[in-house]
């Protein structure tokens, strides 16, 4: 008996020994998860938001590939091919819940739509609608794409940029793309890093912009020499040309760019167009690698005028690679933010926060740089960046994603990167004169930058304290409303990294209000569409979009933060056609959707 007893105590405490580390593991989990919540609960109460990575949970599973390119230039290959990683978003089916376009580069990899399953996950349908095999070596890799409706026929059609070949794709009712890049008299070989719909002339039909990176004459996997890179780091012009298409319509396209006063070889990486002077007619920035940024004021459609350095913008030669306007100090002024190069000890670029100087306007607008003193100047190796209203509170905040290559964390590519950097123009131009990269990281690892606005001309970093913690190379970013409940969501593509989805969670303390436009004598996507928002007080005007920041495009949709308001005077707009509208006193926490009358 008394042997018995021992040896069920034995057994006892041999279970119990066992399940000594699971009831641990177990309290010590929900010790962490009480943790974390009561830590997302104070960041949320102090800064109105919080934001949780979930690509994975929504099932978003996509990877980024680099192209791998002629050999020649396998000594510096990952920081030649250290772009392409590019998404957009879309409602691409017209259900009113806003998908994700994600672009791969690596030759014979997929890219991926995800269309919005309104429960929060997301599924790939890329290839049953035709979107997914589009990069191989004989007709390029992709670098982004843009969507517009340029036939007018309800459904967003889609613009893939490429090192390569660009190729138009018809949106067939939501449920098919067909392939009419040949019809619409696209150009055969396009080193492209940017792209943008607008409609320049407003006949209601949409334009499209393309920026030349690298030449055209330059198959990259192909490469007649290695004289293929910038002539210099600061004022190079033997980049790829910029393309203007002007929409004639039934799917065809006249290129006129040298007839409408854009001659640009500079090295464009991103642009963005808006109705900078209040003329009606869309200015046109480009942000160059290699120089200075390019301002283009748009003469009633009928001409561009390069207006760069009277206007301030093209003062100072930089590295531009991101370009995003926003009302952010409510004062009815778009402000143009550009992202460049800061890595301390080493080069120090700063970005640009281009805001108009008092007393000018019109013909006569000027722009002085007020990212120092507003506090978004160093970002690291900055790349994409978008305005957007994160915690609801009245005033547009800034999300910028960075970090250029990360290879050995231990050893850097920054004092050889200099050497050629200060090389004369035959040197710096052959990809053979560049030092070997030998696994050196050059600017990696960096921490990404979402700055709160204060209203106030004060920006604020708290990306780690909102829960934006990532370290990957950040190419791309969109903000979007995914879920249709007045909070925008953050998508990131990142160069041979995940995508990433930050869900955002606002306090409900803070209202909100959306806008869906629609244009009838106007182009249907309402891009260039302007609305401004009346409430205590104050005002913010936003622009509908046909594409901004490197690579991206947010959602069509324009989201305004209230703060904690009970109600909103009222907004007006202004359509592409001319046609004005007001609404007075529109509901709040709500989505409008709004067509042009007639």
């Amino acid at each position: 008996m008394r042997q018995s007893v021992v040896r069920v105590f034995i057994t006892i405490l041999f279970i119990g020994l066992l399940a000594a580390p699971l009831i641990y593991r177990r309290i010590t989990a929900q010790h962490n998860a009480a943790a974390e919540t009561a830590n997302r609960a104070a960041d949320l109460a102090q800064y109105g938001f919080v934001m949780k990575e979930s690509a994975k949970a929504s099932g978003i599973d996509f990877k980024h590939s680099a192209p791998t390119l002629d050999p020649k230039l396998g000594h510096i290959m990952e920081q030649v091919a250290s772009m392409g990683a590019a998404v957009s978003v879309v409602d691409f089916d017209g259900d009113g819940w806003d998908d994700i376009y994600v672009i791969n580069s690596g030759e014979g990899k997929a890219n991926a739509l995800y269309r919005n399953m309104h429960d929060g996950t997301f599924k790939d349908v890329a290839k049953e609608v035709g979107l997914a095999d589009l990069n191989s070596v004989e007709t390029g890799v992709s670098m982004g794409a843009v969507w517009g409706d340029y036939d007018n026929d309800g459904f967003e059609d889609v613009l893939m940029y490429k090192w390569g070949k660009p190729e138009l794709f018809h949106n067939d009712g939501g449920k098919h793309f067909t392939r009419v890049s040949e019809q619409a008299g696209l150009p055969d070989w396009v080193n492209a890093n940017t792209a943008i719909w607008f409609d320049y002339d407003n006949d209601g039909k949409l334009d499209l912009f393309i920026g030349g990176y690298y030449p055209e004459d330059v198959n990259l996997w192909k490469l007649k020499n290695t004289r293929m890179m910038p002539e210099s780091f600061e004022y190079a012009e033997n980049g790829g040309r910029k393309y203007l298409f002007h929409n004639l319509g039934n799917g065809k396209f006249e290129e006129v760019s040298d007839k409408m006063g854009i001659k640009s070889r500079r090295w464009a990486l991103a642009a963005v167009a808006a109705d900078l002077r209040g003329t009606g007619f869309p200015d046109l920035f480009i942000a160059n690698d290699y120089g200075v940024s390019e301002m283009y004021f748009n003469d009633g459609g009928k001409k561009f005028r390069e207006v760069g350095k009277e206007t301030g913008v093209g003062a100072a030669p930089k590295s531009g690679m991101t370009a995003s306007v926003g009302d952010v100090l409510n004062q009815g002024q778009y402000a143009i933010f550009v992202s460049n190069i800061s890595e301390e000890g080493v080069l120090v670029q700063g970005n640009n926060l281009w805001m108009a100087r008092a007393g000018t306007s019109g013909n006569n607008l000027k722009f002085e740089n007020m990212a120092n003193s507003f506090g978004v100047e160093l970002g690291g190796w900055s790349f994409g960046g978008q305005f957007g209203d994160l915690n609801n509170d009245g005033f547009l905040d800034l999300y910028t994603v960075n970090g250029n290559v990360s290879l050995d964390p231990d050893h850097s590519y920054w004092y050889d990167y200099s050497k050629v950097a200060g090389g004369n123009r035959t040197i710096i131009s052959d990809a053979a004169n560049w030092p070997p990269l030998k696994g050196r990281s050059l600017s990696g690892y960096q921490q990404k930058r979402v700055w709160i606005n204060d209203g106030l001309g004060q920006f604020k970093d708290v990306a780690q304290l909102v829960g934006v913690t990532d370290r990957f190379d950040g190419r791309s970013i969109a903000l979007a409303d995914f879920s249709n409940s007045g909070a925008l969501d953050a998508v990131v593509a990142n160069q041979r990294g995940p995508l990433l989805l930050y869900k955002n969670e606002v306090s409900p303390a803070n209202k909100w209000i959306e806008f869906q436009l629609e244009g009838r004598e106007s182009n249907r996507s309402a891009i260039g569409a302007e609305v401004r928002l009346f409430w205590k007080g104050q005002q913010q005007v936003q622009e509908v979009s046909g594409g901004s920041g490197f690579c991206s495009q947010n959602q069509r949709r324009l989201h305004f933060g209230l703060g904690k308001v009970t109600n909103v005077d009222r907004v007006e707009i202004r359509w592409p056609s001319g046609r004005t509208q007001k609404i007075v006193s529109p509901q709040i926490d709500q989505i409008h959707k709004i067509q042009e009358p007639l």
